[in-house]
């Protein structure tokens, strides 16, 4: 039992895995109890059978497939758009102090600003379409993103610069040789969170004048109280992005098989 609660000692992966469920079934008996028992009105907290139902009933008839590929578009467009951009900048931003003096400040201004309050801007600089909505999330990851990569850049050892610039390695060499292949593990692990960053987003974007996704069906449920379909399309969206979360893990301990990786 002592070993459960030696800092950073690793746990065998069957005690790991019965924890982690036992954490879902504890939070699905306190929900059934709370929403069966009339302590808290199903108004405010339908039962575990009722978003169930929402779920057969949406998954049978179809209706939602088109939301889900909707929303994991505009995701994955945002998302992204903004990785294309956002990592070369802290790139840039953790290995030179130039560029981070030009990048990081005006960046960690911005990244404080509510995505939300840029929504009224970006429908009138982008319109109300595809774009718009993309506009979202692509704000909301990319502010987050470059001094997340800034940041691991500078973690890379000094040593390692000083022991490729005495074997006489270049600028260049020493960066596409030692930075990025030092810092590749640890980018994943970034991209993984930001992903994470960019589906909490997606009912934000959906505020612009959609007409489907989930997030849009959220807010059309709540209108109507209709608390079972925004339970359902909640836990719609935390599948999704575990699903996401985990296939970044799997792809990371692949391709990077020397590196710590989650569980």
């Amino acid at each position: 039992m002592k070993s459960l609660f030696k800092i950073r000692t690793k746990i065998d992966w069957k005690i790991y895995n019965a924890v982690a469920i036992a954490v879902f079934v504890g939070v699905l008996a306190v929900w059934t109890i709370l929403s069966e028992s009339g302590l808290v009105s199903s108004i405010f907290l339908p039962s575990p059978g009722k978003v169930f139902t929402y779920f057969i009933n949406v998954f049978s008839s179809g209706s939602i497939w088109g939301d889900i590929g909707i929303s994991s578009y505009r995701i994955f467009m945002g998302f992204l758009i903004a990785v294309i951009i956002g990592v070369p900048l802290g790139i840039l931003a953790g290995t030179f102090h130039f560029a981070e003096a030009l990048i990081q400040p005006f960046t960690e201004f911005i990244r404080y600003m509510p995505v939300p309050a840029f929504v009224p801007l970006i429908m009138v600089w982008c319109g109300i379409g595809e774009t718009a909505k993309i506009a979202v999330i692509f704000m909301g990851t990319l502010f987050q993103l470059i001094p997340m990569i800034a940041d691991t850049v500078r973690a890379v050892p000094e040593d390692l610069l000083s022991a490729a610039y005495t074997l006489g390695a270049g600028r260049k060499t020493v960066i596409r040789r030692v930075i990025l292949p030092a810092i590749a593990p640890r980018t994943m692990d970034t991209l993984r969170m930001m992903l994470g960053w960019a589906w909490t987003y997606l009912t934000v974007s959906e505020l612009v004048a959609a007409n489907s996704g989930l997030g849009y069906n959220i807010l059309k449920a709540q209108r109507f109280l209709k608390t079972d379909s925004i339970f359902g399309g909640i836990l719609i969206i935390g599948i999704l992005g575990l699903l996401c979360d985990r296939l970044f893990v799997l792809a990371n301990k692949k391709i990077f098989p020397w590196a710590e990786g989650g569980k």
